[in-house]
């Protein structure tokens, strides 16, 4: 009879076999269970909830500027913009041939599109068009049951009202680049969010940009956002009030017209500046929308370089107008006094070189106040003799010459004032004495910027205290966010006195009055009086061409005869009222030709409006809204 016994046991054993794997393995499992349920449960419960929930940064809104009289200067302005989800609509080729019915695409935008949809994720939006007008953003709107996919949203993008009045001083903004981006700032990194880039903007961008704000959503597997759970908007950034005034500064552009130059006018005693103007000038709002290649070439190549702000970093020789400085300088040195004449016959001879007055026939004897008003060069050239380049390079940097004016300021140029250590140092040479002659009638190595001017005019006309330039408002006058954005000692005025006899002073006031007032003055024919009430100033005229012996001899080339590169530099300083004075103007037009034709015009209009601005109520004084006129051409004169 056949025995199963032997089959019996092998099976027994295999079923013990696999049992005891079964439950090894289940153990495993169980342990790991456990592990990933109890142990690590709260770790892994933050990690499944942060794949559930986004969080992302909220860009916040940008600070305005404001002018002096509350004028908004810098705003933001809702941007109407239209995005596409490429996954919600069935051909995007398709959709934007519809869109571009509706909205502007430019050929360049539309090629990037159809480059970068194809090789996205479905659900990410694409900015299709952005800063719509109202009507192209609304019919979007109507339009959308047919444009599957599409999206219409409202953001905000930066907006200058003014349009280029301001855009030298106040800037403009532009995207993160790639410096910016190395900077640890995860705000930086936010889609469409814009920083200042040149500019007041610039300078006091960490105060207006704000406070970021942020957004929590809830996505699926994919990333796909589902709903928004939380959002904080953030802090907007500080509202920052300039002291300028829309009024003048529109009327000081308006005043340079198409002529390449700059025009800054202060308050005497409290350095607040009115007009800080520079001309050409640009559309920031052009900026913050992306120039074309064709219209950055154009600011490039335009020779009258429309992106320099030549109110702070044109650097021009001062001509005429540091002649006070030379006279103040002899007055302390005591080489001089105001009586005594020195006889001007149209040139001056010293060691076989002659350096020629501006008047070729010679203005006779000449006393203190007589030079000034004729601007005669001979006297200047001997009273620069006399007194050597010491007197004057320290008088002058007692002015505001030959240094930055406003602390801290963005791009401004210091100009030059030259003297023995300097030249040694950067021409290795010895100070020579035809040089100190040059340098008496501002010319030669000697280089200022139209604010220094004003500076210098500012403080010719407050009795010698060391005012300089704000460009916010007083904080005293401010809103208290400002408190801590006044770049320079609100009663610096009022606590430096740059240590020059008054009586010179009052000599000199008496002397710029009659440049302007006096019929032999050179500035006479630009004279105002406004109820009794006048100014006070001094003319310019630079040459920035060397005149041959024999041009001088044959007759020299007139200004308009030459190419425009070549003709000089027209400048004036001023102040007004003479008695109490208030405010300073400087102004420098490029080969504009003449001071007194050219520039002291454009000075004595500026400072007849500002006058009487003051006699108006407060509430005329704010400029209105409507659009300014950027094209009038200027009635200054001709050289």
């Amino acid at each position: 009879m056949y025995s199963y016994e032997p089959d019996t046991q092998i099976f027994s054993r295999r079923a013990m076999i696999l049992g005891v794997g079964q439950l090894g393995l289940f153990g495993l499992l169980a342990a790991r269970l456990q592990y990933l349920q109890v142990t690590q449960a709260d770790q892994y419960g933050i990690l499944a909830e942060n794949n559930r929930v986004n969080i992302g940064l909220i860009a916040p809104l940008r600070g305005r500027i404001l002018d002096r009289y509350g004028q908004e200067i810098a705003t933001n302005r809702p941007n109407f913009q239209v995005v596409m989800i490429p996954e919600q609509t069935k051909d995007p080729i398709e959709t934007l041939r519809v869109l571009e019915k509706l909205v502007p695409i430019s050929p360049s935008r539309r090629k990037r599109l159809l480059r970068d949809i194809p090789r996205s994720r479905g659900f990410v939006p694409f900015t299709v068009a952005e800063n719509l007008e109202w009507e192209q953003f609304a019919a979007i709107n109507l339009n959308l049951p047919h444009l599957p996919g599409v999206e219409p949203q409202v953001g905000k993008l930066r907006y200058y009202p003014q349009d280029d009045i301001f855009s030298h001083m106040v800037g403009y903004v532009g995207r993160p680049d790639g410096r910016d981006l190395r900077r640890d700032d995860p705000l930086l990194k936010v889609p469409g969010f814009r920083i200042g880039k040149s500019g007041v903007e610039k300078q006091f961008d960490d105060k207006l940009r704000g406070s970021a704000g942020s957004r929590r959503v809830e996505v699926n597997n994919v990333g796909r956002v589902i709903r928004e759970l939380a959002r904080n908007p953030g802090i907007q950034g500080a509202d920052l009030t300039m002291s300028m005034d829309s009024a003048l500064q529109n009327e000081a552009i308006s005043l340079l017209g198409e002529q390449s130059g700059s025009v800054v006018m202060m308050d005497v005693n409290s350095g607040e500046v009115l007009t800080i103007a520079s001309a050409p000038t640009f559309n920031p709002n052009q900026f913050t929308v992306g120039l074309s290649q064709k219209e950055w070439d154009g600011l490039l190549d335009d020779q009258r370089k429309p992106l320099i702000n030549k109110a702070i970093a044109g650097q021009y020789a001062p001509g005429s107008t540091v002649k006070m400085l030379i006279a103040i300088a002899g007055l302390e040195e005591k080489v001089i006094t105001p009586e005594e004449k020195i006889v001007c016959e149209g040139q001056y001879e010293l060691g076989g070189d002659t350096f020629h007055c501006w008047e070729h026939e010679g203005h006779g004897p000449m006393n203190m106040h007589d030079a000034i008003t004729n601007s005669c060069d001979v006297y200047f050239y001997e009273l620069a003799r006399r007194l050597g380049i010491d007197p004057i390079e320290r008088v002058a940097k007692k002015f505001g010459l030959g240094r930055p004016s406003i602390p801290g300021a963005f791009g401004e140029k210091k100009g030059l004032i030259p003297g023995r250590d300097w030249k040694r140092a950067n021409l290795d040479a010895a100070w020579q004495t035809g040089e100190t002659l040059i340098a008496g009638i501002g010319q030669g190595y000697m280089l200022v910027t139209p604010i220094q001017l004003a500076v210098m005019t500012a403080r010719l006309a407050n009795g010698g205290k060391a005012v300089t330039p704000q460009l916010l408002m007083n904080p005293q006058n401010a809103s208290n966010t400002n408190d801590d954005l006044v770049s320079v000692d609100a009663n610096g005025a009022e606590n430096n006195d740059i240590q020059v006899d008054p009586a010179h002073l009052k000599l000199m006031h008496k002397a710029m009055t009659s440049v302007v007032n006096d019929p032999d003055g050179t500035a006479f024919g630009s004279r105002f009086n406004l109820s009794g009430v006048a100014s006070a100033g001094k003319t310019g005229t630079v040459q920035v061409r060397r005149i041959s012996k024999d041009e001088r001899e044959s007759g020299i080339i007139p200004n308009e005869e030459l190419d425009w590169h070549l003709r000089d530099h027209a400048l004036f300083i001023g102040f007004a009222p003479v008695k109490n004075p208030k405010y300073s103007v400087a102004v420098v037009v490029e080969h504009g030709g003449s001071g007194s034709k050219v520039a002291a015009p454009i000075a004595q209009k500026l400072l007849k409006m500002a006058l009487e601005r003051d006699r108006q109520p407060l509430k005329i004084k704010t400029a209105s809204g409507a659009k300014f006129n950027k094209t009038k051409k200027n009635t200054a004169g001709t050289a």
